[in-house]
């Protein structure tokens, strides 16, 4: 399973969004969705727990979660990262 799959299966149950994650584009707004501030802290918490890695500080932000994207990108980048250590 690829990581944008992961990331939308993970959305689709602690998203809360009302509309379903599958008929959203990659870089489809998820706050335009309707991904509140709180679903998406369980989001994050899940996506950690899912790819065992921990958001750094400085993604622990709107932009980091506006897209399925944006998420993927960082799980990638977090990932390469933790590995390059």
């Amino acid at each position: 399973m690829s990581s944008t799959e992961a990331i939308r299966e993970i959305l689709a149950s602690h998203g809360k969004l009302p509309v379903d994650v599958a008929s959203l584009a990659d870089d489809a707004d998820l706050y335009a969705a309707g991904l509140s501030s709180f679903a998406s802290v369980q989001l994050m918490l899940a996506i950690e727990d899912r790819f065992d890695i921990e958001f750094p500080e400085n993604r622990l932000n709107r932009k980091t979660f506006a897209s399925v994207a944006a998420i993927s990108t960082a799980v990638d980048e977090i990932t390469a990262a933790q590995r390059a250590a």
